[in-house]
C-alpha cells in the first residue's frame, strides 16, 4: 500500500514537472498576448510582482476565482495550503523570518472570516502583512448574497486599514497603498476586499516599465536633546538594564543593539519577539524576562536603577504589575516608532521616538563621543542572580519535555529557524533558544494563537529553501493545523515538526493547577491519535519517542532528514513552565523550584 501511495506520488510530481517546464515557456505570451483581454486580476499581480513578492499563500473559491486564474502559469508563486488560516499564518511565518510583507488570499465569507485569526495575530505582533479577499459582485453587496459578509467592518479593528476596491482603475493605488502601509513605519496587517466583477473588468496594462519599489523605511527620529540625556542618565546610573523587544525585528536594529551592549557590558535581557537581537555567545544576556522568563533578567530589571526599553510596549506578560515593574528605576527611557505606546503603561522619564534602528545608531554615536561607565561589575552581579533553569520534573519514569527541548537546541543547527505553537512548549522553547538573529524564532505573542506553529514554518520555508526550519509544537495546537501536512506533502517542504505531546492543554492544566485547585476541567486530552501513524498517512517521514535513552538517536535522525519529518515525543503530562510570574504579580511572587 505504502509503494503504491509513494509511486502516485511520483506519477503527480513528475507530471506537474512536465506540465511546469511546458508552462513556463508559454507564460510570458499567455498572459501579454494582444489576444488575451487584461483583467483586474492581471493589475493585482502587476504590483505584487513589481514589490518582488514571490509567493502568496491561499485558498480558492467563488469570489477569488478571477485572481487564482490569473495566477495559472504567472511567475507569482500560489502555495495552496489546506485552510485560509494556515494561508494568513504561513504569509506572516514568511514576513516574521524576511522582513518583507507576507500576503495571503481568500474567497468571500468563509473564506474571509477564516483568515481574522491570522490577520489579528498580525496587528498584535507588528507584523507586515496583506489580506488579499474576495467579494460578491458589486450589484450584490448588501443584498446578503451567497458567501457575502462585510468583511471589512469585521476586520475594522485589527487591520491597520481596510479598503474595499469598486472599480478596476482602483486596484493599483489601493494595493500600492496596502503594501506601504503594511511596512510601516509601524509594521501591520491590511486587507483590501475586491469583488469578483472587478477583478475580471478589463483593466490597462502598465504603462512602461514599473520600477521596483523598495521598502518604506520610518523617517522618524529620535531628537538629540533626548539622545543626550539618556547619555547623561546612563553617566549616573550603577545598575542600568537594557530591554530589546520586537522592534528590533522590523527596524533591523540587531547590529545596533549588540554594538550598544558592547559599549556599556551592561545586562541586557529581552521580550520573546526580541530574542535573537543579541550575540548568542554574549554573556550578559540574561535571556527573556516575564511571567515565564529567567528568573536571573526578572530580578535584574527589579534591581535596576535605570532601564532602557527599546521596541517593546511593556506587555502585561512582561511587566506583571506595572506598579511593581521596574520600582528601584530612577529613570525609565523607551524607545519605539509609536508614539502612542509612550506611558500607555508604564511611564517613561526619558522618549526617544524613531525608528529604533536609527535610534540606537545615533544613541551608539553620542556614547562613543562621551566617557559613559562600563558596567563589568553590576553585570556580573545580573548573571548570578539565577543561572539555571528548572527541568519540568518529570522524574525517571516519564519522557522530559524539557529533557527533549535541551537536546533539541543542542543538536539542531545554529542558523535554524524555529516556529512553535502557543502553550507550555512555547515557554520552555523561548527560554532555551538562541536564535542567531531576530527573523529565526517566530511565535504568536500578542494573540497567543494555537496552530500558528506548522504553517508559519512553511511560510519561512519557502522564504528561506536553504535553511532548516523547525517547527515546535504541542498536542494541542498541533491539531489545530493538521492538514497543513498535506502542504508539506505536496510541495516536498523538508519542514520538521517536533511534536511534545503530554496528553493535554498543558498550560491551561499549569494554571487550573496552581490558581483553580486543581478542578482540570476540559484540559485533558487522553483520545490523542498516533500522532506518527497520522504522519505517515500524509506520507511524512515520522519517529516517536517515549523514554529519554532514545531521544538524541531519535532527533539525530529527525534532524538529518531531507524530507518533510515528524518527532514525536510522549512526554511528561504533569509537568510546569518554571520560572513564573502569576499574572498581575510582581518578583516578590516569582515561583522558581530551582532557587530553593
Amino acid at each position: 500500500m505504502l509503494l503504491q501511495q509513494a509511486a502516485r506520488v511520483r506519477y503527480f510530481m513528475s507530471t506537474d514537472a512536465k506540465y511546469s517546464a511546458r508552462a513556463s515557456a508559454d507564460s510570458t505570451e499567455a498572459l501579454f498576448s494582444p489576444a488575451r483581454v487584461r483583467t483586474g486580476a492581471d493589475t493585482v499581480l502587476d504590483v505584487l510582482d513589481e514589490h518582488n513578492i514571490d509567493v502568496v499563500f491561499g485558498y480558492p473559491g467563488g469570489a477569488i476565482m478571477p485572481l487564482h486564474d490569473a495566477l495559472f502559469n504567472h511567475r507569482v508563486r500560489h502555495v495552496l495550503m489546506r485552510h485560509e488560516a494556515g494561508a494568513a499564518f504561513a504569509a506572516s511565518g514568511y514576513a516574521r523570518s524576511t522582513g518583507r510583507v507576507g500576503v495571503c488570499l481568500a474567497t468571500s465569507g468563509p473564506g474571509a472570516t477564516n483568515l481574522v485569526t491570522g490577520i489579528a495575530d498580525a496587528m498584535l505582533d507588528n507584523v507586515p502583512l496583506v489580506a488579499i479577499t474576495g467579494q460578491v459582485k458589486t450589484a450584490l453587496m448588501g443584498t446578503d448574497a451567497f458567501q457575502e459578509v462585510d468583511i471589512a467592518s469585521v476586520t475594522q479593528a485589527i487591520t491597520k486599514r481596510n479598503i474595499v476596491v469598486r472599480s478596476a482603475a482602483d486596484i493599483r493605488p489601493a494595493l500600492e497603498a496596502a503594501l506601504a502601509l503594511a511596512q510601516g513605519p509601524c509594521c501591520g496587517p491590511v486587507l483590501v476586499d475586491m469583488p469578483s466583477d472587478v477583478l475580471k473588468a478589463a483593466a490597462q496594462p502598465p504603462a512602461g516599465d514599473s520600477p521596483r519599489r523598495r521598502r518604506a523605511t520610518a523617517s522618524a527620529f529620535a531628537c538629540d536633546d533626548a539622545i543626550l540625556e539618556t547619555v547623561n542618565a546612563l553617566g549616573s546610573a550603577q545598575r542600568p538594564v537594557l530591554i530589546v523587544g520586537g522592534g528590533a525585528r522590523w527596524s533591523g536594529a540587531a547590529p545596533a543593539f549588540r554594538r550598544l551592549c558592547a559599549l556599556l557590558d551592561a545586562p541586557h535581557c529581552c521580550t520573546l519577539h526580541g530574542l535573537g537581537a543579541a550575540a548568542g555567545e554574549d554573556p550578559n544576556a540574561l535571556g527573556m524576562l516575564g511571567m515565564h522568563g529567567w528568573s536571573r533578567a526578572n530580578r535584574a530589571v527589579a534591581q535596576a536603577d535605570m532601564v532602557i526599553a527599546l521596541g517593546m510596549r511593556f506587555d502585561d506578560r512582561v511587566t506583571g504589575d506595572p506598579a511593581s515593574f521596574a520600582a528601584q528605576a530612577r529613570t525609565i527611557v523607551h524607545a519605539d516608532i509609536d508614539e502612542a505606546e509612550f506611558d500607555k503603561i508604564v511611564p517613561a522619564h526619558i522618549k526617544l521616538h524613531g525608528d529604533v534602528r536609527v535610534t540606537l545608531e545615533r544613541l551608539c554615536a553620542a556614547l562613543e563621543k562621551h566617557e559613559v561607565p562600563r558596567f563589568t561589575h553590576w553585570a556580573a552581579q545580573a548573571r548570578s542572580l539565577g543561572a539555571a533553569l528548572p527541568g519540568d520534573d518529570a522524574g525517571p519514569a516519564h519522557l522530559s519535555a524539557t529533557g527533549v527541548l535541551d537536546a533539541f537546541f543542542e543538536m539542531a543547527a545554529h542558523d535554524s529557524i524555529v516556529t512553535t505553537d502557543v502553550g507550555q512548549h512555547q515557554m520552555w522553547a523561548a527560554q532555551r533558544a538562541r536564535p542567531a538573529d531576530p527573523h529565526a524564532f517566530l511565535s504568536s505573542g500578542g494573540l497567543g494563537s494555537m496552530g500558528f506553529g506548522v504553517p508559519a514554518a512553511i511560510g519561512a520555508k519557502f522564504a528561506h529553501p536553504d535553511r532548516a526550519v523547525v517547527a515546535i509544537v504541542g498536542d494541542g495546537g498541533f491539531q489545530m493545523s493538521l492538514a497543513e501536512l498535506a502542504t508539506l506533502r505536496r510541495y516536498d517542504l523538508p519542514v520538521k515538526i517536533l511534536l511534545i505531546d503530554n496528553r493535554n492543554l498543558g498550560m491551561v492544566r499549569q494554571w487550573q493547577e496552581l490558581f483553580y485547585q486543581g478542578r482540570y476541567s476540559a484540559t485533558n486530552l487522553w483520545d490523542n491519535p498516533d500522532f506518527a501513524a497520522v504522519a505517515r498517512a500524509y506520507g511524512i517521514a515520522a519517529w516517536s519517542v517515549d523514554a529519554q535513552t532514545g531521544v538524541r538517536e531519535a532527533m539525530r535522525a529527525f534532524l538529518d532528514a531531507r524530507t518533510p519529518a515528524l518527532l514525536h515525543a510522549l512526554c511528561y503530562p504533569g509537568g510546569n513552565v518554571y520560572p513564573m510570574i502569576p499574572s498581575g504579580g510582581s518578583i516578590a511572587d516569582l515561583i522558581d523550584p530551582a532557587a530553593r
